[in-house]
């Protein structure tokens, strides 16, 4: 066998090999263009090293789009995720990002519909009555208005990117319930916050389906690290405020990283 034919024969045992052993080729090596869209959770708000010129849309060098892109090398990365986005401020502000060649969307969207900052002020300064009576009617909102909300967003999403695969990420559980907390909100409120939790993911998972989008929860990888666990990968109450109830750095990169990984 000459050398040549040695050659050609040895990388395709190493490339039936990564076959067989499921490695998948890096994404440089097939190209790829990658659009990161979204709300604080897609930014990266509370992972810190923030850049310049994303200003109050507080995009980070931590967040788990940048994180993904520094590890897969995409043939292009546009980061456009904001903090304070609803789902119509991503459609009217990010959807420009998008184009025909795009071939990989990110997209955190929906908690800031129903109210999500106001929710928590809510249960961190009121009465116990009244934090739970402010969940509900942001389930409410889940339920009723925020299913058209999300299939506008896909439709405008699919209508540009035709051929993208398209992840909708969710969101965490934030209290781990009988955990170590001996102060702050009661377990009555932490358990309706996690089941707010629930169905917001619930509501995104089946508008993600209906519109043949992939839907990656974050519910698994934050489990063990929620707030009251002892090792918490998101903020409790904090200063700056706006890091309040939202991943450290470690809940970019050990939480939100591996789910968009693992489907993308």
């Amino acid at each position: 066998m000459s050398v040549r034919s040695l050659g050609a024969y040895l990388a395709t045992l190493a490339m039936g090999a990564a076959a067989v052993l499921g490695l998948a080729q890096p994404a440089s090596a097939a190209g790829g263009n990658y659009v990161a869209l979204g709300d604080s959770y897609s930014s990266g708000v509370g992972a810190g090293s923030y850049t310049s010129e994303s200003g109050d849309c507080l995009r980070s060098t931590k967040a788990y789009p940048q994180l993904w892109a520094n590890a897969n090398a995409p043939s292009s990365f546009r980061f456009v995720a904001c903090s304070g986005a609803t789902t119509s401020s991503v459609a009217s502000g990010q959807l420009g990002a998008l184009s025909s060649s795009t071939t990989l969307v990110s997209v955190t969207a929906g908690g800031n519909d129903v109210g999500f900052a106001d929710v928590m002020q809510t249960c961190v300064l009121q009465s116990e009555a009244t934090c739970v009576s402010r969940v509900n009617t942001a389930v409410s909102q889940m339920q009723s208005t925020l299913p058209g909300r999300l299939d506008s967003l896909y439709t405008g999403i699919r209508s540009r990117s035709p051929q993208a695969h398209v992840v909708v990420l969710g969101y965490p559980r934030f209290y781990k319930l009988s955990g170590s907390c001996i102060a702050g909100l009661t377990e009555t409120e932490r358990g309706a916050i996690n089941n707010a939790s629930d169905v917001l993911n619930g509501v995104l998972a089946k508008r993600a389906a209906n519109a043949g989008f992939t839907f990656s929860s974050v519910v698994d990888e934050f489990t063990g690290h929620e707030l009251c666990s002892g090792d918490a990968w998101l903020h409790s109450v904090t200063l700056p405020v706006t890091n309040s109830y939202h991943p450290k750095a470690i809940g970019q990169s050990g939480g939100y990283l591996p789910a968009l990984r693992s489907v993308a």
